[in-house]
């Protein structure tokens, strides 16, 4: 991608304090750092984030380190002390947004509640990211994205019917709060352009997947319809499923459209299903998936999942297979669209996911990978008037 001057990006100016860890409220000052903001990235001394020590390592740094804290700028603080606390205040005073995951109460019990906070810049916008939210009689629980997954909704419907419920492999609870988050300050951004005033921003985990439940809920109200897990398949909406190669592979065909469903039996041989009244529209399929997805695997099961592909793009029924990170990787349409690029880290030139979303006039940056623990503290410290003794003298007391 290339390099984007600071001066053309959509939040170039916002100043962000990130004072979280590990996964929902770093990824959202990603997010907020890729279309210019400047984001201080607050971390222990001596440890710094946990993530750093995440999933696959490199030169003693997590790969995915690179990805998550990229456009940031790291300074140590041990928020336990009250000059770290009194540092953090200087900070807020400049600040535009604060972005934090603690458990909550944690930042009260330190003075830097967003009562406190407000008092000393009344325009901050403060975005709070928990396990179960900043209110009710669940609060005070411990909440990783799994739990929020559980509580959500997704567990229950993944995997197969009488089978232990299986995870999505990322961090998806997280991450789709984070995406709230971040639409949340955009809001609070743009409110603040009329009162002059920022506000507290609560996203909970669970809340952030139950979002995502579709009609979960007033099917069950309405027919006291509990949803179960399907496996490949997706209830209420046939055709649309995996289905076995004579190569040991599966494609993913969704025929689901009225028109499509047509094309997809004319393709496969089966012009019985695709002119029957019975099948003519989604409910009447869904009543039917079975003997559908039959047809449909019985034709798939003969041929190699590149004839499968080839012979639906040319009937422009949508399908694809399971990407692999291989598959990603060398991608024309990926890369086309500049959504693997490579960026400088401390572990030397890494492959890493391009920038979202993409505007026309304001692009994102990619950067450089993830800051070195306090790389940027001197510099952080020194702008709110530290000199070099001060410095050293908070070095000395584990302050930095």
């Amino acid at each position: 991608m290339t390099q984007i001057s600071t001066a053309t990006m959509a939040l170039q100016g916002m100043k962000v304090i990130e004072m979280g860890q590990l996964i929902a409220g770093p990824f959202a000052s990603k997010m907020l750092g890729e279309f210019g903001a400047d984001v201080i990235k607050i971390e222990p001394p001596g440890v710094g984030d946990p993530l750093r020590k995440w999933r696959k390592i490199k030169d003693g740094t997590s790969l995915w380190w690179h990805v998550q804290s990229r456009n940031k700028r790291s300074l140590t603080l041990n928020l336990k002390e009250r000059e770290a606390q009194d540092i953090v205040r200087q900070l807020i005073a400049e600040a535009d947004v604060l972005v934090e995951n603690f458990r909550p109460g944690t930042l009260e019990g330190w003075g830097l509640g967003y009562d406190d906070l407000k008092q000393i810049n009344p325009r901050l916008i403060m975005l709070r990211i928990s396990g179960y939210g900043q209110t009710g009689p669940y609060r005070d629980l411990p909440g990783f994205g799994v739990i929020g997954e559980a509580m959500g909704g997704l567990r229950h419907l993944s995997g197969y019917p009488g089978q232990a419920p299986v995870r999505v492999g990322i961090s998806i609870g997280d991450s789709l709060s984070s995406l709230y988050g971040v639409i949340g300050v955009l809001l609070a951004l743009q409110e603040r352009q009329r009162s002059g005033l920022g506000q507290e921003i609560d996203v909970a985990l669970y809340e952030s997947v139950f979002a995502m439940m579709e009609s979960l809920v007033p099917e069950y109200d309405a027919f006291g319809h509990i949803r179960e897990p399907a496996g490949s398949a997706l209830p209420g909406i046939t055709p649309s499923n995996s289905y076995p190669c004579n190569d040991g592979t599966y494609v993913l065909i969704a025929g689901n459209g009225d028109s499509i469903y047509k094309r997809l039996m004319s393709l496969i041989g089966r012009d019985d299903l695709g002119n029957d009244p019975r099948l003519e529209q989604n409910d009447g399929r869904s009543e039917h998936a079975e003997m559908i997805d039959a047809a449909i695997a019985e034709w798939t099961a003969l041929r190699s999942r590149d004839e499968v592909i080839d012979a639906l793009k040319a009937a422009r029924v949508p399908a694809g297979y399971p990407y692999t990170a291989a598959d990603i990787v060398k991608d024309p349409h990926y890369l086309a669209r500049q959504m693997i690029e490579t960026v400088q880290t401390s572990a030397g030139p890494l492959k890493v996911p391009g920038v979202l979303p993409k505007l026309s006039r304001t692009p994102g940056r990619l950067g450089n990978g993830g800051p070195q623990l306090g790389e940027h503290s001197y510099n952080i410290l020194a702008g709110l008037g530290l000199n070099d003794e001060q410095v050293n003298g908070l070095r000395e007391r584990g302050i930095i």
